[in-house]
């Protein structure tokens, strides 16, 4: 008999080998008609695995992330097969499934393609998908896989299996065409019954600058009609929250190339927006116990050598910068925490004195390839709100739950309600990418999964997402259109306080080595700025706008009345301009709408001579006329509440 083990617990039992499709036809038809791959004994596996021995079976539909990865890794091969059936002689060479879509990489040779081409590309990959065509695996020798593509011409995939050991290689077929794949696949093309291909752009074979460009054509793929087009609105709903547009229309942030790619340059709206967030953050941070710290900019090589820094990210790294000493080197500051590991040895430490929380706003500088900085959300120089905590292994456990609940207070005064928790792991399979002792990771990820499940976190496991010197965890956040963005993360460390040689004088009189919180709920301030321009659309909560009120003159005649109310609104701490253009209302309040303003004050001769304000609200139009000290009252109290105070 093979025993067959569901998610639930329950266990099904069959006389013979049967394939995953089976079982889930034994469980329900419709639960069959739906699945489209599954994982076996932690393995994943297509709908036609023949199970030949006992294990944990998974089924997944189109409402799980790994029943998507399998459809829009299928997509991809009937994208691959369309772009041969249109253009036999371009070079195919990886196409994966992403987040939301998938994208091939493809060669096309002396033929330009480009964005005028999708329409007929589309029109084919979906003649393809209608014929039902089963995806089936096969297994292929080293040698065979080789003469397959050599006799193709195709360099790259000749590439890719020459560092693949011989028995792991794995082909998938559908129809007459055949890539090389391990395996991921729906039943067949025709549970896809949508697809739009979004976009063409450039990429590196492999990502390397010094290799051959290739044309990338990302795509979408649904298995209804209803569906892609609900994405599409979408899309559209995306571009409009653009943060690099609506950065340029409010004024908060811009580019230069004289400065440099990746550089962002923040204007007066946009720097006094950040320093808001700053305040926020040092506020409850200083309730929490935290002292501020300042590190320079740079920092002698010896220092990343000494943490690990160098070896695993010198690359992506800016070049060291050379000092007239001979052979004296200094990096711009890749990482805050090699600092902060000095200041905490500046002296010794007894175990009365711990923990230490140190806390700094520190600018962090990256060589990200051109190709891959985005906006504000991928830049080469970045400022981190990052904080290290030192203490005692005893300590850990209650200190890692209070830098969770700073984390949640920071999600739920910016209006971030729905994310989960990801518990990131080692890879087993990967031990050198990691520096430290087992012991010590074990140790480490222990803390982090019990601290989880303690506050009640909804979490998920990730293998293989750990930093290099300790596990983490990280908080996914799912916007307002429903994307997801790492936001925030905290991190066990047992490595580099051994690095560095950290200690503490312990109650026995010994020294003792702290453990290490790394922690940052921002993350970047940059990145953060631009999730929170998307998920609101630029409609910050109040106590964050950069300006709460504009008062609109009905004409210059009034001008002299609404600066007694403006030095009255920011005498009550109250942000607000001036709106004294000589334009008509109606433009004034259109423009100040567009531009997001919270409340218009408009002033004529009424107002003027009964010292009050005409109030619009943006969300909610006309709200009617109140005195001035009302108003301020109102909105004091709006401020208040929509910027909840940490408790400790």
């Amino acid at each position: 008999m093979i025993s067959i083990t569901l998610p639930d617990g329950s266990v099904r039992q069959y006389p013979e080998p049967l394939t995953v499709l089976e079982v889930a036809k034994d469980i329900s038809e419709g639960l069959a008609r739906n699945v489209l791959s599954a994982q076996f004994n932690q393995q994943t596996v297509e709908a036609s695995t023949l199970i030949e021995e006992d294990g944990d079976l998974r089924l997944f539909t189109w409402n799980d992330d790994e029943g998507k990865t399998a459809f829009w890794h299928s997509s991809a091969h009937i994208l691959a097969q369309t772009i041969l059936a249109l253009y036999p002689e371009a070079k195919l060479t990886i196409g994966p499934a992403i987040e939301n879509g998938f994208y091939y990489d493809v060669d096309f040779g002396d033929h330009s393609f480009s964005e005028k081409d999708l329409a007929a590309v589309e029109k084919q990959f979906l003649a393809f998908a209608r014929e039902k065509f089963a995806f089936k695996m096969r297994r292929s020798s080293k040698a065979d896989a080789l003469a397959f593509y050599q006799k193709e011409n195709n360099p790259f995939k000749v590439e890719l299996i020459e560092n693949l050991e011989d028995g792991t290689i794995t082909f998938c077929d559908h129809a007459d065409f055949t890539d090389l794949c391990r395996g991921g696949h729906i039943p067949h093309t025709g549970f896809v019954k949508a697809v739009k291909l979004l976009n063409v752009a450039g990429a590196y074979w492999r990502g390397d600058e010094t290799k051959p460009q290739l044309t990338r054509i990302y795509g979408i793929s649904f298995p209804k009609q209803k569906e892609l087009t609900e994405y599409l609105a979408l899309l559209e709903e995306a571009k409009k929250r653009d943060h690099r547009k609506l950065g340029k229309e409010l004024d908060l942030f811009t580019f230069s190339q004289k400065v440099g790619q990746g550089l962002p340059l923040w204007l007066p709206k946009g720097t006094a927006l950040r320093e808001r967030l700053e305040n926020f953050l040092k506020e409850a941070q200083k309730k929490a116990g935290y002292e501020q710290v300042i590190s320079p900019h740079i920092g002698n090589k010896e220092l990343y050598m000494t943490s690990g820094h160098y070896e695993k990210y010198g690359a992506d790294s800016f070049q060291p910068i050379e000092t007239p000493a001979e052979g004296e080197e200094f990096l711009l500051k890749p990482m805050n925490c090699p600092h902060h590991c000095e200041i905490y040895n500046a002296r010794q430490w007894s175990y009365k004195d711990l923990p230490k929380r140190y806390a700094e706003f520190g600018t962090v500088y990256r060589y990200e390839q051109s190709g891959e900085l985005h906006g504000l959300t991928r830049v080469r120089g970045f400022t981190q709100d990052d904080a290290h905590i030192f203490c005692m292994p005893t300590q850990l456990d209650e200190e890692f739950k209070k830098v969770i609940d700073l984390v949640l207070y920071v999600f739920g005064s910016l209006g971030f309600e729905n994310f989960t928790a990801q518990v990131s792991l080692r890879d087993p399979e990967k031990p050198e990418k990691y520096i430290g002792s087992d012991e010590n990771w074990d140790l480490a990820e222990t803390a982090i999964i019990n601290a989880a499940k303690e506050k009640n976190l909804n979490y998920v496991i990730e293998y293989g997402e750990a930093a290099f010197y300790g596990p983490k965890l990280d908080f996914m956040v799912k916007d307002a259109l429903g994307r997801k963005w790492q936001l925030g993360t905290i991190q066990v460390d047992y490595n580099l306080p051994e690095r560095f040689d950290l200690s503490y004088k312990g109650s026995d009189n010994e020294l003792h080595r702290p453990v290490m919180i790394h922690r940052a709920p921002f993350g970047s301030l940059e990145r953060f700025v631009a999730i929170l321009l998307e998920h609101t659309g630029g409609n910050f909560p109040l106590w964050l706008m950069p300006e709460q009120v504009i008062l609109l003159c009905v004409s210059e005649k009034y001008e002299k009345y609404a600066q007694k109310v403006l030095n009255q609104l920011e005498n009550n701490e109250i942000r607000a301009l001036i709106d004294n253009r000589n334009e008509t209302i109606g433009k004034k309040i259109r423009e100040a709408q567009l531009n997001k303003y919270p409340y218009m004050l408009i002033v004529g001769e009424k107002e003027a001579a009964e010292n009050t304000v005409a109030v619009r609200s943006r969300a909610e139009g006309d709200t009617g006329t109140l005195t001035v000290e009302t108003f301020i009252q109102k909105l004091s109290a709006e401020v208040e509440a929509s910027s909840a105070k940490f408790e400790v």
